[in-house]
C-alpha cells in the first residue's frame, strides 16, 4: 500500500468547473442516483469554485453559489470533495478556511450555508457552522443536515 505523502505543499486558489469536475464525479457522485457532476447554476457569473492543488492538479474542490436565506445574499457551499488518496489531511478543513476568509475579504457576503451529508455534520460543526435542521434526506443521495456559518461570528 502506498503512504500518504508528508510535508505536501498544497496550493489555493479560485477554480473553473472544468477544473473541478472531474473531482466532483470521482468523490461525490459516485455511488449516488445523480447521473451528472454538474449543478445548475455552476456556470453562473456570480458562481465561483475554489480549488486546493498539489503540483498542479486539484485534490480538493467546492463550489459557491448565489442564493438568498433569511432576506440576505448568501452563498450556498456546494460539492465539496477532496481526493480519497489526500482525505485525513487537514485539505478540506484548510479548503474550507481558505474560502471563507476569500469570501470576507472579496465579497460583501457574510452568510454561508449547505446541506451536508449526515456523516459531514462534524467536520462542520467543529468549524464553527450550525444545523439549523433535523436530519433531512435527498433522494438519490442519502441523509443531510442544513447548517448555516455567520462569517461575522
Amino acid at each position: 500500500m502506498e503512504s500518504k505523502p508528508e510535508n505536501i505543499r498544497i496550493t489555493y486558489r479560485i477554480a473553473t468547473i472544468g477544473e473541478i469536475i472531474g473531482l466532483r464525479d470521482r468523490v461525490i457522485i459516485r455511488g449516488t442516483d445523480r447521473s451528472s457532476p454538474g449543478f445548475p447554476g455552476d456556470e453562473d457569473s456570480d458562481t465561483y469554485h475554489l480549488a486546493a492543488l498539489r503540483e498542479g492538479s486539484v485534490i480538493g474542490c467546492l463550489s459557491l453559489m448565489t442564493v438568498h436565506q433569511d432576506n440576505q445574499s448568501a452563498f450556498q457551499l456546494r460539492g465539496m470533495a477532496v481526493e480519497p488518496f489526500y482525505q485525513g489531511q487537514g485539505i478540506g478543513r484548510s479548503l474550507l478556511a481558505f474560502t471563507e476568509k476569500w469570501v470576507v475579504k472579496h465579497t460583501p457576503v457574510r452568510l454561508m450555508w449547505c446541506n451536508a451529508r449526515t456523516t459531514a455534520k462534524g467536520f462542520y460543526t467543529k468549524r464553527g457552522w450550525k444545523p439549523v435542521s433535523e436530519e433531512f434526506s435527498i433522494p438519490g443521495v442519502g441523509p443531510h443536515y442544513r447548517l448555516i456559518r455567520n462569517l461575522d461570528d
